[in-house]
């Protein structure tokens, strides 16, 4: 066996935490399935009857799109490149009331289901169409990133395979938002959102234990050059400035919690306007907070890896592929600071810079840090995992909801009117009431003989019996000659829908909304 791996990375309760996790999230989908209103109308699956609280609503704001991506990936961008990034909260904070005070009463006023209803009513259906086709695709793909982040993180830190994660997670929060609906989605986050807390302020403890304080940290990242938080150069290719994270931040807030469906959706499931504006203000404190102590985790974790980078010294692959089944290295290659140039990496200092590199190294660095730290606690490294696991549950979940009423409103009810619409009028048209014999153009019988002639199927026995009586008047008429008379009939105004030729009814269903 490789004694470079510990295979004993999650122990049975880290399996017990983790499985309580998944256990509980699906079982709030059940309560909300046989309480209630059952979820039996799209009102209570869709928006929770109107009856949700403010501060659950607001939590599941923030934790729709705080995903594992944001947990892992923020604290590894204060690692890399420093606190700069903290800034973009400013501009939270400065959108905020555009969202709440310029597009929220729009959505509250219609009250519709899609949020992009109001894009017909102003540009048309095609508008509003394109838009929700865009967003459905965008979530689909956005969904299989969230999930494959934490799957990453599990593999890490327990060696389970990416694919039993994936599926686990997914079928677990499928499960649950499909039988709860909009009221299991937002408790469930609540619940979530305490554990991806729980992940965050994990991290921050033990690294403040083991270096001596949370002013070591500080210290630390200090002599480090990772704290900067005064950076106001105008140059765009600065990778974050005031100037970039404030209106980068501002318009990225908005086209998440102002207008897309996800959050939309999320503050009309509250009775009023006040209660949904109060609501959208509190979620940003609470995003806040995350955002600020997972900037913190990653200060934490440099302060334990400042003298060994991870990813130089070969203990984390810029690839996303290592062997199947295995853990972090436990004892890795000896390394030294001053080897950063000529080190036994198998990664050029040119692969080290890619963003490739980078992505990879951002989910895998703070699983190390608690593979490393937590490993002889039990339960830690499974609290770990589920609260990022939870990131994902929460992500994924809201998406889904979303997803089904975009799914309805959009696509299905459009379709749905139009097939009941069109089959309606077609069975008014063709039973409704009278059908005129149609109009023919004249024709004539002059050189028609009554001795060619044969009895038609209107002939009847009458007519045979007073035809063989009196011959003598048959051969009397047998040259007598008739023209027809154009005989059309007069339609009436009122049947005249029922004169439709083939053709134009066709027309008439198949354009019918």
């Amino acid at each position: 066996m490789d004694t470079e791996y510990n295979d004993g990375a999650f122990g049975t309760w880290d399996y017990v935490v983790l499985s309580l996790m998944l256990i509980i999230s699906a079982s709030i989908g059940v309560y909300y399935r046989f309480t209630g209103g059952k979820q039996k109308t799209t009102q209570e699956y869709l928006h929770g009857d109107k009856d949700l609280s403010v501060i659950p609503v607001a939590v599941s704001l923030m934790a729709s799109f705080m995903s594992a991506i944001t947990i892992l990936g923020v604290s590894t961008e204060n690692y890399t490149f420093g606190t700069q990034f903290i800034v973009i909260n400013f501009g939270y904070g400065i959108a905020t009331p555009f969202a709440a005070y310029c597009f929220l009463p729009v959505f509250f006023k219609m009250q519709a289901t899609s949020a992009y209803q109001y894009l017909e009513i102003r540009f048309g259906a095609t508008t509003r169409l394109c838009t929700s086709l865009a967003f459905s695709l965008q979530m689909v793909l956005y969904m299989g990133i969230v999930l494959y982040a934490p799957a990453i993180a599990l593999e890490a830190v327990t060696g389970i395979s990416k694919t039993v994660a994936i599926l686990s997670v997914g079928i677990v929060c499928t499960f649950y938002s499909t039988i709860g609906g909009m009221k299991a989605v937002v408790v469930t986050d609540v619940f979530q959102s305490l554990l991806m807390f729980a992940a965050v302020f994990l991290v921050i403890i033990k690294g403040a234990i083991d270096v001596g304080g949370l002013g070591e940290i500080w210290r630390i990242a200090k002599e480090g050059g990772r704290l900067e938080f005064d950076n106001m150069s105008p140059d765009p290719t600065v990778r974050h400035t005031w100037w970039s994270l404030i209106l980068g931040g501002g318009f990225t807030y908005c086209s998440l919690y102002a207008v897309n469906q996800t959050q939309v959706q999320r503050l009309l499931t509250l009775r009023d306007l006040r209660r949904s504006q109060f609501a959208l203000w509190l979620s940003w404190p609470v995003l806040t907070l995350l955002s600020l102590s997972t900037s913190f985790a990653g200060l934490a974790i440099y302060s334990k890896y400042y003298n060994c980078d991870p990813l130089k010294s070969g203990r984390i692959s810029s690839s996303d592929q290592r062997e199947s089944g295995k853990p972090f290295r436990k004892n890795p290659p000896p390394f030294h600071p001053t080897e950063i140039r000529t080190s036994i990496s198998p990664f050029s200092a040119v692969e080290l810079n890619t963003t490739s590199a980078l992505a990879n190294y951002a989910t895998k660095l703070m699983p190390l840090f608690v593979g490393d730290t937590m490993r002889e606690f039990p339960g830690l490294c499974g609290l770990f995992v589920a609260g990022i696991f939870s990131g994902s549950l929460s992500t994924v979940s809201s998406a889904l909801n979303s997803l089904a009423a975009v799914t309805l409103e959009d696509y299905l009810k459009g379709a749905v009117s139009g097939l009941v619409g069109g089959l309606i009028i077609a069975f008014w048209i063709g039973f409704g009431g009278p059908k005129p014999p149609p109009p023919t153009l004249p024709i004539s019988i002059e050189s028609c003989s009554i001795e060619s002639s044969t009895f038609g199927s209107n002939s009847t026995f009458e007519d045979f019996e007073i035809s063989t009586e009196n011959s003598t008047f048959l051969i009397e008429t047998s040259n007598l000659r008739l023209t027809a008379v154009d005989s059309q009939p007069t339609v009436q105004p009122k049947a005249s829908v029922y004169s439709l030729d083939l053709m134009k009814l066709s027309v008439t269903v198949k354009a019918c909304p």
